[in-house]
């Protein structure tokens, strides 16, 4: 089992790689969404990687595909500028799911 990085800027790429992480560096929605589907695919991965960037460009889709998902993990991660809000997101998915706020 592998993890893959679907990435918008190489500086991450180049990192990733340097700990033996593949991946691919994509910019627009379109190339995002096919790259995802081709990830989820390949039964040889079981972490995807992905900058916050580009959740950012199909936020429902990606959060309907780590709901259905049941092979691959899919892990959003800040890029390399951090303006990050992970925790803010998880917070609001829990939020939302149980019907309080946190």
């Amino acid at each position: 089992m592998k993890f893959y990085l679907i990435s918008d800027n190489i500086d991450t790429q180049v990192g990733m790689r340097l700990v033996g992480i593949e991946g691919v560096v994509v910019h627009e929605k379109d190339e995002f969404l096919e790259e995802l589907e081709k990830a989820l695919a390949n039964e040889q991965i079981a972490i995807i990687m992905i900058t916050t960037k580009l959740v950012s460009l199909a936020p429902n889709i990606v959060s309907e595909k780590k709901l259905k998902e049941t092979r691959a993990l899919i892990v959003e991660i800040p890029d390399r500028h951090g303006e990050s809000k992970v925790g803010e997101s998880i917070d609001k998915y829990v939020s939302e799911a149980i019907g309080v706020k946190l």
